[in-house]
C-alpha cells in the first residue's frame, strides 16, 4: 500500500503568518498553483520560511517533481530540525524515489522527534517492507496499532507482511480485525480471502466468492487481480479485476512523453524486466531460453528488481545476458527513462500481476514494443502492454475479447522449459518419503491456495475408489495440513491416507516424482512449472481444462509433449480417467511408456526449438513497429 497521507504543519512564523495560512488553505482545496505562488511571494520576503519551504515541497511532490520536493523539504529541515512532520513527508518522497534505507532513516528521526507518531510507524513499515526486511516491517506497524488500536491499513499491510512471510494464520487474522473496522477497505475482502485459501479455511467459501464476483463486476476495488485466478475459470471476471487493480494501481503514464521510434538496428534489443532473476520458477523455467537466444540477431539486457539472492540460478542469469542491471533502487519513472536510453525495442514483463512486480515501469511506456510473459497466466488488463506469448490451446481464437493485449501464438505450448535441469540419482525408497510400501500414489505439489473444495471432493472419489491408494501433497503450512485432514475426515476418509511432503532442493524433489503414480492436476489454477517438473522426471499428469489461461496450462504443456489423452474436459472425466489409471496397470504402464518416449522427441522440452519460435514471434512484432503498423494477433508456424 502507498504512504499513508501527507502532513502540512502549522504555521510558525507570525509575521507571514496570514499569507502563509492562505497558502495552506488552498492547498488543501487543492489549489496547488495558487498555494504555490503565495508560498514564493513569502519566500521572496523571508527566505528562510522554512515553513513555506516545506508546503512547496509537499506541493512539488503532488506534481511529481520528487527530487525538487526532496531538495525543498531538506532544506526547511535544515532550518527547523525539530518537525516530525517534515521528516515524516521527506520519507513518503524518499520511498517513492525508492531510496529506501534512507526514507526509513527519516521516518526514525521523525519518531525520534515524536513517539506517538502512528503514522510514522505505519510507514516505516511500509518502507522495510519494500526492502523485504518483513519481520521489522510487521514490528513496525506492530507499534503503529499500539498507538492507534483503529488504524485499519496498519492491520492491512501488516497482514500483506505477513502472507509474503508465508505466516497465513497471522495474515488471516489481521485482514479480519481490518475488516471489522472497514469492510470496504479496497482490496481487502480478496486480500483475506487468498490468505484463507493458502490455509484451506474453506469456511462460507462459495458465499465469499459469490460477494467478490459481484463487486468486481461492478467495478469495486475488492481484490488484486492474482487472487482471483484460483476462485474462477470466468475470463469476464479476470479481466475485469485485471482492468480495475491496472487502472487503480498503474494506470497509463503519459508523463514522459510519447516514446521516440526507433531506427532499424542491426540487433533487436530485448529487455526482460524480472523481480525473479534467482531460485524461482521463472528462472527456473527461463535461464536456458536467456543462454541460448540467437546474439547474432539479439542482444539481450535484463532489468532486476529483485532481492539479489546471490544463489547458483541468480548467478547463471547474469552470466546469461549481455547486460545485467540492477534497478531495485529506481523509481519506475527513472528505469523507464533507462530502457528508453538504451533503446530497448522489445520489453518482457515476466511478472504480471505477481509479487515484488513493478508494472508501473511499463506504464511509462519503456520500449516501444511491451510485451507480457510467462510470470503471470492472465490479462495484465493494462493498455500499454501490446502482445501476450501464448499458444492455441491457451487462449483459443474465440477468447482473445478477454484478453487486452493482442496475442502471440507459439505453434506448440507458452511455456518454456530448461532442459539442464538436474534430477539426482538418489533412489528414495517409499518409506523415507513417508509413503505406504504399497498402494498406488496420487500426487499433486500444487501450491495450497490452489486447491478449491471442489478439486478436493474428486480427489476424495478417486481415493474412495482405489483401495490402498493415497495421496502425496506438499506441506505448505501446519494449518492447511489440518484442515485438509479435517476435510478429508469430513468426507469419509481416513485422514491418514493423505501424506505430505517436505521441502526439498530442487534435485532431490524432482527425483521424488518417481516415487509416485499419477499427478491430479488442480482447477481453476493449474501446474504450470510444476507440471513441466513432473513431466520432465517422467510422471504423467491429468488435467481437467476450464475456460482461463490459468486453467488450460497443463493441457498446453500435454498437448505439446502429444499426451492429449491425459486431458479431460469435466470432473466427471477427470475422476473416472484418474481411477482408471490407478486400477488398469497396463493402461498406466502405457501412458508412462509414451511419456518416456515423448520427453525428448517431442516439441515440449525442445528448448532450442521454442527459442527459435519466441525470436520470431519477437521479429514479427518489431517488423509490425519498423513497418508503422500497429499491434495484432501474431500467429508463429511450425
Amino acid at each position: 500500500m502507498p504512504p499513508n497521507f501527507l502532513s502540512t504543519s502549522k504555521p510558525t512564523t507570525k509575521r507571514v503568518g496570514a499569507k502563509f495560512n492562505q497558502a495552506l488553505e488552498l492547498h488543501d482545496k487543492g489549489q496547488l498553483l495558487k498555494a504555490q505562488v503565495l508560498c514564493e511571494e513569502i519566500l521572496s520576503e523571508q527566505p528562510n520560511h522554512f515553513d513555506s519551504l516545506h508546503l512547496l515541497g509537499v506541493i512539488s511532490y503532488k506534481n511529481k517533481r520528487l527530487q525538487l520536493a526532496v531538495d525543498l523539504m531538506e532544506r526547511a529541515i535544515k532550518l527547523n530540525p525539530n518537525s516530525a512532520d517534515y521528516c515524516y513527508n521527506l520519507g513518503i518522497v524518499l520511498h517513492d524515489l525508492k531510496q529506501l534505507e534512507v526514507a526509513v532513516a527519516s521516518y526514525d528521526k521523525a519518531i525520534q522527534l515524536d513517539p506517538d507518531y502512528a503514522e510514522a510507524y505505519y510507514n516505516r513499515g511500509n518502507a522495510l517492507h519494500d526492502l523485504k526486511q518483513l519481520e521489522a516491517a510487521v514490528v513496525s506497524y506492530d507499534k503503529a496499532i499500539q498507538l492507534d488500536p483503529d488504524y485499519v491499513k496498519a492491520y492491512y499491510n501488516r497482514g500483506n507482511a505477513l502472507q509474503h512471510l508465508k505466516r497465513f494464520d497471522a495474515a488471516a487474522s489481521s485482514y479480519d480485525k481490518a475488516i471489522q473496522l472497514k469492510p470496504d477497505l479496497d482490496y481487502l475482502i480478496g486480500m483475506r480471502l487468498h490468505a484463507r485459501m493458502h490455509l484451506n479455511d474453506w469456511s462460507n467459501l462459495e458465499s465469499n466468492v459469490a460477494e467478490l464476483i459481484t463487486k468486481i463486476e461492478l467495478g469495486i476495488k475488492s481484490s488484486p487481480s492474482f487472487g482471483i485466478l484460483s476462485l474462477t475459470t470466468s475470463l469476464l471476471i479476470q479481466r475485469k479485476a485485471a482492468e480495475i487493480w491496472t487502472k487503480d494501481r498503474n494506470p497509463y503514464n503519459l508523463s514522459l512523453g510519447p516514446i521516440l521510434k526507433l531506427q532499424r538496428s542491426n540487433k533487436i534489443r530485448i529487455g526482460y524486466f524480472s523481480a525473479d532473476f534467482r531460485n524461482h520458477a521463472v528462472s527456473l523455467l527461463a535461464a536456458e531460453l536467456f543462454e541460448i537466444h540467437d546474439r547474432s540477431r539479439f542482444e539481450l539486457i535484463a532489468f532486476s528488481f529483485g532481492a539479489d539472492t546471490n544463489d547458483a540460478m541468480r548467478k547463471r542469469v547474469m552470466a546469461a545476458f549481455d547486460k545485467f542491471i540492477d534497478v531495485t533502487s529506481q523509481p519506475d519513472s527513472a528505469v523507464a527513462i533507462l530502457a528508453r536510453s538504451l533503446k530497448i525495442d522489445i520489453a518482457i514483463d515476466l511478472g504480471g500481476h505477481t509479487g515484488n512486480n513493478r508494472m508501473g515501469i511499463f506504464s511509462y511506456r519503456a520500449a516501444p514494443i511491451q510485451v507480457g510473459y510467462i510470470g503471470y497466466p492472465g490479462t495484465s488488463g493494462a493498455d500499454y502492454i501490446d502482445y501476450l506469448i501464448a499458444d492455441k490451446t491457451i487462449i483459443p481464437k474465440h477468447s482473445q475479447q478477454h484478453y487486452v493485449e493482442k496475442i502471440a501464438y507459439l505453434p506448440n505450448s507458452f511455456q518454456v522449459n530448461d532442459r539442464k535441469r538436474v534430477i539426482s540419482g538418489k533412489k528414495f525408497t517409499r518409506e523415507e518419503l513417508g509413503l505406504p510400501v504399497e498402494g498406488f500414489v496420487f500426487c499433486c505439489f500444487n501450491s495450497s491456495y490452489k486447491i478449491t473444495p471442489h478439486v478436493f471432493d474428486s480427489w476424495i472419489s478417486i481415493l474412495n475408489s482405489v483401495t490402498g491408494s493415497v495421496l502425496w501433497l506438499s506441506e505448505a503450512n501446519q494449518t492447511a495440513v489440518v484442515n485438509l485432514r479435517k476435510e478429508a475426515e469430513k468426507r469419509g476418509l481416513d485422514p491418514q491416507r493423505l501424506v505430505f511432503a517436505k521441502r526439498m532442493q530442487l534435485p532431490e524433489y524432482l527425483a521424488s516424482y518417481q516415487i509416485a503414480d499419477l499427478f491430479l492436476d488442480t482447477l481453476p489454477y493449474n501446474a504450470g512449472a510444476t507440471a513441466s517438473d513432473a513431466l520432465w522426471a517422467g510422471l504423467p499428469v491429468i488435467t481437467c481444462i476450464g475456460e482461463s489461461f490459468a486453467s488450460r496450462m497443463a493441457a498446453s504443456l500435454l498437448t505439446a509433449i502429444n499426451l492429449p489423452e491425459l486431458i479431460t474436459n469435466t470432473r466427471a472425466e477427470y475422476g473416472i480417467l484418474a481411477i482408471e489409471l490407478a486400477t488398469n496397470r497396463v493402461k498406466h504402464q502405457n501412458i508412462k511408456n509414451k511419456l518416456a518416449a515423448n520427453r525428448l522427441t517431442t516439441p515440449l522440452f525442445d528448448t532450442p526449438l521454442f527459442t527459435r519460435h519466441i525470436e520470431d514471434a519477437y521479429t514479427e512484432m518489431y517488423e509490425r513497429y519498423q513497418n508503422d503498423l500497429l499491434p495484432d494477433h501474431i500467429e508463429i508456424k511450425h
